[in-house]
């Protein structure tokens, strides 16, 4: 949401963290933009580009099953999920979305570890591509303040 008040965010050092990126292809101008952010953003904040691994899939359907294999790996403090769905004219739209989403959510939830969802689930390219840059940073953001936080709370 544009505009949105996101508040402030505690503790954004990532100096100590080591994040993984699934990042899907399809749509990939927009998919590229949201990685590129998203790494900047990661160096920015002190994540060692060595301490970030970036694997691609195919589409938003095939991310939660590359995010469960590196979390069942193991050794990340935090996981991201970038991709880009666009609305269709068919029911396809809901069914991506929806299910990109579940997944990502179970994988999160299963291994007690936090996943940043930069999912665009957009009406349009021009949606897609006014968010592209800013949702990028956001996962990055997310996934080095829940890493933290996961960490204090023990």
């Amino acid at each position: 949401m544009f505009g949105a008040d996101k508040g402030t965010a505690n503790r954004l050092d990532g100096r100590e963290l080591v994040i993984g990126i699934v990042q899907a292809r399809f749509n990939q101008a927009v998919t590229n933009v949201l990685a590129k952010a998203c790494w900047d953003t990661l160096l920015e904040h002190g994540v060692l580009e060595k301490n970030i691994e970036h694997v691609q899939v195919p589409g938003a359907l095939e991310v939660p099953v590359a995010l469960q294999a590196m979390a069942e790996r193991g050794g990340y403090d935090a996981l991201i999920a970038l991709g880009c769905i666009i609305r269709g004219e068919t029911y396809h739209f809901e069914l991506v979305a929806n299910e990109s989403a579940a997944g990502v959510t179970r994988v999160a939830l299963d291994y007690q570890l936090p996943i940043a969802n930069a999912i665009l689930t957009t009406e349009d390219m021009a949606q897609a591509v006014a968010r592209q840059e800013d949702k990028g940073c956001d996962a990055a953001l997310v996934a080095i303040e829940m890493a933290n936080l996961l960490e204090a709370i023990g």
